[in-house]
Order: C-alpha cells, then structure tokens, then sequence
C-alpha cells in the first residue's frame, strides 16, 4: 500500500511523473484546476490483464502524491504493424455499434472493460474488521442502485416505514448527498436534530424511524458541491456521531441509503461501514440492468454479501386491470439470475406510492395495495438477513 508522501518542490505535474518513476509506458500528465490529473498510459493488447495492474498501480501512485485530489488514467493500446487482431470474448447484454470502425494508422483507441483488482480495492482500506458493529446499531441494511431515478429512495424510506410498523426499531441515514429526499418523504423537511448532553446528533422521528439526513443540516436550495473526502466526512459523522441507539436498547436495524452509483462515497461506505447486507434496485430497462451489475461487481469485491434484487416500476395497471409494462418486462429477474441472486420483490407503477413520498406520509404506512407489497418486501428481506446468520449468503456469479 502506498502512504501519502511529504509535499515535495516542484509542480504538480512534474511531482506526478516523479512518482511514476516516468517509464516509457507514461505517455502524458495532464493537471487541471483543484487538484485533478488525468494520467495517458500506454498498454499491450495482447496482455490485458499486465495493462489493467499498470493502470491500477499508476492511479494509486499518482493519488499519494500531494495536492492531488482526483485521478482519472486512460489506457491506450497500439497493436504493432502486421500483427494479428486478438479475438475478443462478446461482451454481455453487449450492442455493436455500426459506427464502430478499427483505429485508422497513428490513431489509438482507449481501451474499455477496465477491472479493479483484489489489491487495489483494499486501497484506503482501515483496519476495521466487518465484523465490528458500531455501538447502538444491531444490523445495518444498504440499499444501493448504480443508477439514479429508479426509485431507491422510496425503496429506502418505505422499507424502514415497513419494519418500522412491523415493531422493530428502524433507523434511516439518507447517504445521498447530493440530493437528500428523505426529509420530504418522510414530512421532516423543517426538523432540525438536536444534540444530547454529549455531542451527538438526535435522530430525528417520524413514522416510527429515527432518521438523519445532509437535508436537516443543511440550505436546501444550496448546491452540494463537495468532493469525495468531504462527502465522506458528512456519512462519517453522522453515522458513528448520533445517538442511534444504546447498547442496552440498540436499533434492530439501520437502513442506509446511498447516493446513486459507484462512485468514492459508495465505496466508501462499503469498505470502512460495517454493513450487515446490500439490496440493489432496479427498473426493467436494459439501462438500468447494465448499471445493476457495476453496482454488483462493487459489493462483491468489497465482500458486502448482497440479499437479492428489487424492481420497481415493474408494470403500470389501467382501471380496467390490464397491466403495461412501460419500462420493459422481466428486467429484474433476468438480471437476479445471471448474478445468482433472488429477486425480492417487484414493486408497480401506483400513484399512492408517489403521493405517499411527495406527501410525507409512506405508502408503507398505511393500508393500500402499496403498503401490502412492502410489507411483503420487508418480509423477504427480513428472511434474508435472518439467514445470513446460519447460512453462506448468495454468491455473485459473472458470467465471461
């Protein structure tokens, strides 16, 4: 693991290739406002994987050098005249596109299908051991999606509204920075937590959950304009800095929602948050499927066992109980199974569950068709983590 390094003289560009040691691979260093550099790297074509580690090794170099707050490397790859093209595997659920053509002489073409390795994953990792729990907090549920506006939100605030109703002790920490939705889904836009008589922040109460959200603490007409440390912090704080819970009366469960895809906050709160389990969310389009497997690849190499899969707005049904499936069909379930995971639950297109959040008042809590269909949900989510106590959660299969 390589540790941050002492400021050293010189410019941020030429500190970057002095990390790198400038091998001949490093084709070119671009440094841009705030700290982000962008690292142009040469690869083989005929050993993918030698390609992948430089690139991983370059990135993690170049992020220990001071100043620098962002990496992005592009790994180029240039097949020497007269040598024989590599036959490619085709990729999954994968589209040719009929402007796709070879790279014409002198050009480069950046390589796609990058992969994080098992060692690079583990950068930044603390010593926290997944087994530890944090004081007052019995089980922490993450609901996580790779893209945004599927509904995971709702998928959040209502299963805590669900078990909450069920009589367990539910607590709610809306993650998603950038666009907190809690406070108006729960009608707690006004609330302003309070601190107790040794620093942490009081959860706020409503429905039965005990909530906090970036939404409480801060202007919600200001733009969020944090970076990924920052962002971090904010999780940070309010998870380990709030009275959730006492030993002696701790919450049976905390349900996390994460900010949409799998970004440095998302990773973060997979490697360094104790978290009992993951469910991912997703619609029926192929869109939305593509990303689910990201979301996936993240938890599976940050050993987050992951409990299965819900799709929302599944289907839309006229008055006349006809159903359409506006957004596709059997998405969900086509992508449980190639991952090896079940599908937990589908949840439809009904006006009572978008009413319910715009009102602050979860559909989960009341008595409805929708209220029917989390409660069900939280039933088979509840199994499910009720059996990773005595069996080998759901393995993640990826298919080549």
């Amino acid at each position: 693991m390589f540790r941050r390094k002492q400021r050293q003289s010189g410019s941020l560009e030429e500190r970057v290739r002095a990390a790198l040691g400038t091998p001949e691979w490093l084709q070119g260093v671009r440094v841009q406002d705030g700290g982000r550099v962008t690292l142009i790297l040469e690869g083989d074509p005929g050993d993918l994987e030698s390609s992948e580690a430089r690139r991983i090794e370059a990135e993690a170099r170049a992020m220990n050098v001071a100043d620098v707050t962002e990496v992005r490397a592009m790994l180029t790859a240039e097949r020497p005249a007269g040598s024989a093209p590599q036959a490619a595997a085709p990729a999954a659920h994968a589209h040719p596109s009929p402007t796709q053509s070879a790279p014409k002489p002198g050009q480069r073409r950046v390589s796609k299908g990058a992969r994080l390795s098992d060692e690079a994953i583990t950068q930044g990792q603390p010593g926290q051991s997944t087994t530890d729990r944090i004081p007052g907090i019995s089980r922490i549920l993450v609901v996580a999606s790779a893209k945004g506006g599927v509904g995971k939100s709702t998928v959040a605030v209502n299963l805590a509204a669900a078990f909450a109703k069920l009589g367990l002790k539910t607590g709610l920490l809306d993650a998603d920075i950038y666009g907190p939705s809690a406070p108006t889904m729960l009608g707690t836009g006004d609330a302003s937590p309070e601190t107790d008589a040794a620093g942490k922040l009081i959860p706020v109460e409503a429905h039965g959950i005990h909530s906090l959200s970036i939404g409480y603490l801060s202007d919600p007409d200001a733009p969020m304009i944090w970076r990924g440390p920052i962002v971090m912090s904010a999780i940070t704080q309010m998870l380990n800095d709030a009275a959730w819970g006492t030993p002696r009366d701790p919450l049976d469960l905390l349900i996390i929602d994460t900010p949409p895809g799998t970004g440095d906050a998302q990773l973060a709160i997979a490697q360094k948050v104790p978290v009992t389990a993951a469910v991912l969310v997703t619609t029926p389009q192929e869109v939305a499927l593509a990303d689910v497997r990201r979301g996936a690849a993240m938890f599976a190499k940050t050993a987050v066992p992951v409990l299965g899969v819900v799709e929302t707005m599944s289907w839309f049904e006229d008055p006349a109980g006809n159903r359409h499936h506006i957004m596709g069909e059997g998405g969900g379930k086509t992508i449980a199974d190639a991952l090896g995971l079940p599908l937990l639950g589908q949840l439809p297109i009904l006006n009572e569950i978008r009413e319910g959040g715009d009102s602050g008042k979860p559909a989960a809590t009341g008595d409805g068709p929708s209220a029917k269909l989390f409660h069900e949900l939280s039933r088979s989510v509840a199994l499910n983590l009720d059996n990773l106590q005595t069996k080998a959660p759901p393995k993640i299969i990826f298919e080549d």
